[in-house]
């Protein structure tokens, strides 16, 4: 489904940082894949680089057989739209929207019919039915980022990828919210997520550890 590569990725701030270093990776259709290593090491680097938030500097990334970095920003976006959903540690929700509006967001961009019984549906999915007219200001921290996960599965993609999902939730919340992720998992969604937080691999069926830039362990 995704392969990168020999990709890598360099910033430039002042001095050169080698974020990402010849990287070569596939991942298959329906796998649960932990991205872990320690601060700084291209972990959040290469989620934005599968989910097409970020391009690299060299190498191929082929997104279901096609090479996409030459596309262009447009394309880059209408495939990022609908092969991908996101869920991110600050939740990343529009704070002055109301659960409802901020899962509608993703499906503004497309046409097509029954957006309203989609969103209500994914709201349903994640236990939020009561909350749908809430705003951010109003929910807990578990019950934002279940709507950010709401929000990433409303326009069926194909791979979640998700941030530090658990990084701002005390341990029972983070809990839940991974196991809201082993379900929609186990319904056919590939999904990645980067932690930092080794209790957390015992959910994922693949485990990537990177350090300075580069994948130094990959295992099934």
């Amino acid at each position: 489904m995704l392969e990168l590569k020999n990709i890598s990725r360099i910033y430039t701030d002042g001095e050169e940082t080698t974020a990402l270093k010849d990287i070569n990776l596939k991942i298959n259709d329906g796998e649960f894949v932990a991205i872990v290593g320690p601060s700084g090491c291209g972990k959040s680097t290469l989620l934005n680089i599968l989910g097409l938030l970020d391009v690299p500097d060299s190498g191929q990334y082929f997104l279901n057989g096609k090479e996409v970095n030459e596309t262009s920003g447009k394309e880059r976006a209408n495939l990022r739209n609908r092969h991908f959903g996101f869920v991110f540690q600050s939740f990343n929700l529009l704070p002055r929207t109301s659960a409802y509006d901020n899962v509608m967001l993703p499906l503004n961009y497309r046409g097509g019919n029954g957006k309203r019984e989609t969103v209500l549906k994914m709201l349903g999915d994640v236990g939020l039915s009561d909350k749908i007219k809430q705003a951010p200001n109003q929910l807990s921290g578990g019950q934002q980022q279940r709507v950010a996960i709401a929000r990433a599965l409303v326009g069926e993609p194909e791979v979640i990828l998700a941030d530090e999902p658990t990084g701002n939730l005390d341990t029972k919340t983070g809990t839940e919210i991974m196991e809201i992720l082993k379900d929609i998992n186990q319904k056919g969604k590939t999904i990645l997520f980067v932690t930092h937080n080794d209790e957390l691999l015992s959910y994922a069926s693949r485990v990537i550890k990177m350090r300075d830039g580069v994948i130094v362990e990959d295992k099934k």
